[in-house]
């Protein structure tokens, strides 16, 4: 009878490993898992090895290893999770590791590419063709189902469009060199453009330092020559009396600006002597801080010495008369400007009898004497009264201008070198399209995204357009989709991001934001926008810039399909 019993045993292993395939590989079995089934009487489960059944057992839809290594070939231990709580037939496997070894069924896909589908897609009745096309996960034909093998129509297909993918990835990695060379190049002008700026600054300090000494120059020359327009008017006894007109009402104005602040410097002086005599009586002499000791005696020391002189009424009543105006006081100035000529003419005319040799030195001599007066006070300015001259209105224009002109360029050079150190990407890439914009259709409106500047939705017919977000910065994100045939998709991994932000505000929510992530592409083109919550959209875009560079692989997934 025991006979027997093994004979079965064995003709039952046999039957297993012969229903696998490719030698003595069970069913449901990837070639990396086979060396775990080479033993042909017992089975060590994968990832508790401590834990041992007969070959047998294997694939007899009975869950035996707390890994489920035990039923490659079946949906037995489909249910198995380290997050499951344990049942009572996995309680002699309380502390072994109750995660799947495998990956799933693996499923040979001959004329195709070999792949894993998840255990619960085992005699489930249903065909995965997407991932299984050979139908072996339906062994069972639960149902009546029975999948035909169609992996090399399916096949055929995939190679027809992974061979227009791998075209479009090589066109797709010479675009991204164009673009990385292109970005290169205009790198490359913002440093010259810095070296330039930088040379252009330092002339057009030296030109406004020049230009501010030949206004000065000007103006000191133009001063000469105010008296003879003066005395034109007026006549030379009325430009005298006008400048002593003015010269006394400004030294009015000074004085009644002395005296008020004379008068704000006593009362502020009252007020801190209040203060510093009340500190004086209230403060605690027990209290032992060196600080307010020494203030007080400070504050001792400076009453010990008494007050200075008490205000003289007599002295404010003189100055009170000095500052009342000149009619009050008796001056008359309009008996004086209207008087004729006089013999002062010959302090502004004598030079005339001057031979013609000495005459043009002694007119020098004598505006430079002015000037000089003019600088120290003793004579007044009365240039503004008759209006700048056009000497030196063109002096200041030619200044200012200079001046504008170093302003501007200071201005420049900060924003290339802000343009200089910000973050474009990969290779600096993103600064060869900066600007350039992606647009398209989707339900009542058209989409738009610009590189390093903004995403905006434009209705088809006609209205306002809404600001979805400026751009802020770039970011790394992990994206896990599936990619659909075409390859227009983000695939799995990291990818890169640009963050917009401080869009239009949103009626009853937040300002507008838009994430767009960047997948690698032969062509510029939008793939999907979707809102993710209120106000806050995503934004799929597909571009050569970040496809890898030529000659490159493109990561791909787990069932054999890249990025494209």
């Amino acid at each position: 009878m025991k006979r027997v019993v093994s004979l079965l045993c064995f003709n039952y292993a046999a039957s297993v490993y012969a229903a696998g395939g490719e030698g003595s590989r069970p069913r449901g079995v990837g070639p990396e898992f086979a060396k775990f089934y080479k033993d042909a009487v017992t089975f060590s489960c994968i990832t508790n090895p401590s834990v041992n059944i007969p070959i047998g057992r294997v694939n007899d839809d009975y869950c035996d290893c707390p890994d489920g290594s035990d039923e490659p070939g079946t949906s037995a231990c489909a249910h198995l999770s380290p997050l499951s709580p344990h049942t009572p037939v996995d309680q002699s496997h309380i502390g072994h590791n109750i995660s799947l070894a495998l990956p799933g069924f693996y499923c040979k896909n001959k004329g195709h590419t070999p792949t894993y589908v998840p255990f619960t897609s085992v005699n489930d009745g249903i065909c995965d063709y997407e991932l299984c096309c050979d139908g072996s996960e339906e062994w069972d034909h639960v149902g009546g189902v029975k999948c035909e093998d169609r992996c090399q129509q399916i096949g055929k297909e995939f190679r027809k469009l992974d061979e227009a993918r791998q075209k479009s990835l090589g066109n797709a990695g010479r675009k991204r060199k164009e673009l990385v060379a292109e970005a290169g190049r205009l790198r490359k002008e913002v440093e010259d453009r810095l070296m330039t700026l930088g040379t252009e600054i330092e002339g057009s300090e030296l030109k406004v330092k020049q230009l501010e000494g030949e206004l000065v120059e000007v103006e000191r020359r133009e001063k000469g020559k105010v008296v003879r327009s003066v005395v034109q008017k007026v006549g030379k006894m009325g430009a005298l009396v006008g400048l002593a007109k003015q010269r006394t009402q400004e030294l009015r104005e000074t004085l009644e600006r002395v005296r008020q602040e004379r008068d704000s410097s006593r009362s502020r002086l009252e007020e801190l002597e209040g203060v510093l005599s009340t500190f004086k009586e209230e403060y605690n002499p027990n209290f032992n801080d060196e600080g307010v000791k020494r203030a007080v005696r400070a504050w001792e020391d400076y009453a010990a010495r008494g007050k200075g002189p008490e205000p003289d009424a007599a002295h404010d009543r003189d100055l009170n008369a000095i500052t009342q105006s000149d009619k009050e006081n008796g001056i008359d100035w309009e008996e004086y400007e209207g008087e004729e000529d006089s013999d002062t003419d010959v302090l502004f005319a004598f030079e005339n009898y001057l031979p013609a040799s000495v005459r043009g030195w002694v007119d020098q001599k004598l505006r430079d004497l002015r000037v000089t007066l003019i600088d120290s006070g003793i004579l007044a300015d009365t240039g503004s009264s008759s209006g700048e001259s056009k000497a030196v209105a063109d002096a200041q224009q030619r200044l200012n201008s200079a001046r504008n002109d170093l302003d501007n360029s200071r201005k420049s050079l900060t924003e290339h070198k802000e343009g200089l150190d910000k973050d474009f990407g990969p290779d600096d890439i993103f600064r060869a399209l900066k600007g350039q914009c992606i647009s398209t259709d989707s339900g009542e409106y058209t989409y738009e995204f610009c590189f390093m500047d903004k995403t905006t939705q434009k209705p088809k017919k006609g209205g306002g357009h809404t600001n979805m977000g400026n751009f802020v910065r770039i970011e790394r994100m992990m994206v896990d989709e599936d990619l659909p045939p075409n390859g227009k998709g983000l695939g799995t991994g990291e990818r890169i991001a640009m963050k917009h932000e401080n869009g239009q505000h949103c009626w009853n929510g937040p300002n507008r934001a838009t994430t767009v992530i960047l997948g690698c592409a032969e062509e510029g083109e939008i793939w999907k926008i979707m809102e993710e919550e209120k106000c806050v959209y995503r934004m799929e875009v597909g571009t050569p810039a970040v496809c890898e560079a030529l000659g490159q692989a493109v990561p791909k997934k787990a069932d054999g399909r890249d990025e494209l």
